[in-house]
């Protein structure tokens, strides 16, 4: 299986080529530029160097939501561009699955957090059974309040391994609020990674999960800002 992955649902812009189970490359860049100019680039560079061709390819894969509004069309334009271009099939990931996997084979439960601000975290809890690199999902993609969501932790009764943009935001937070035993991430393991794109998308390769190009889009869990800023503006205009 030859899979191509991008995730720019975040922070991170990032890449990655899969073979066979192999990942044979990936590039991810956290710095001050959008997405817009990066991605592109990116897997550019990617393809050059591995000699990748794109009509060999059997997938493109993308973190398909939640995230950065901004951020996801980038990626889905991106992917639905490239996979046009030489009539492959999308496979679609859950942000938050990927993120999850950065903490595969921990004890308890998986914890990614993604900031949404007003203290507020895109969120879910997956826990990873047997050999399997698709978690079991506990709770299911959310926008959360990060103090209820550190209640619903400490009732749960799981050790938690939190990963993800989120976690230096809400980090006093966490050491505030959490009762149960927790682990926060480590710089390689914080933030997006395409490799976990991929590694998911083979997965859901074998089940056949696959969507046409036309029919691909992003998973949003709110509105855009702009949008939620304008109903507001009115509500109170009218109040």
């Amino acid at each position: 299986m030859k899979i191509l992955a991008i995730d720019s649902s975040g922070l991170v812009a990032t890449c990655a080529y899969l073979e066979d189970g192999i990942i044979k490359g990936n590039i991810s860049i956290n710095y001050q530029k959008t997405h817009s100019q990066t991605l592109l680039p990116m897997v550019d560079e990617l393809v050059k160097t591995l000699d990748i061709d794109l009509n060999a390819l059997d997938y493109f894969a993308a973190a398909d939501g939640p995230g950065s509004f901004t951020g996801l069309r980038i990626g889905v334009a991106t992917v639905k561009g490239l996979a046009f271009s030489v009539n492959k099939k999308i496979i679609g990931v859950s942000t938050l699955e990927a993120l999850s996997l950065n903490n595969y084979g921990v004890e308890g439960v998986s914890v990614p957090i993604m900031d949404a601000r007003r203290n507020q975290v895109y969120t879910g809890v997956y826990k990873f059974e047997g050999d399997s690199v698709i978690p079991k999902t506990i709770l299911e993609p959310c926008a959360y309040d990060m103090n209820e969501l550190c209640d619903y932790l400490n009732e749960l009764g799981e050790k938690v391994s939190f990963t993800g943009d989120g976690v230096p935001v809400y980090e006093s937070t966490i050491k505030e609020n959490m009762k149960v035993s927790y682990a926060l991430p480590i710089a390689s393991r914080a933030y997006q990674n395409a490799s976990n794109v991929a590694i998911i998308a083979d997965a859901y390769a074998a089940k056949g999960q696959a969507s046409d190009a036309a029919d691909f889009s992003c998973i949003y869990l709110r509105k855009p800002q702009a949008e939620r800023e304008r109903e507001e503006k009115l509500a109170g205009t009218n109040s």
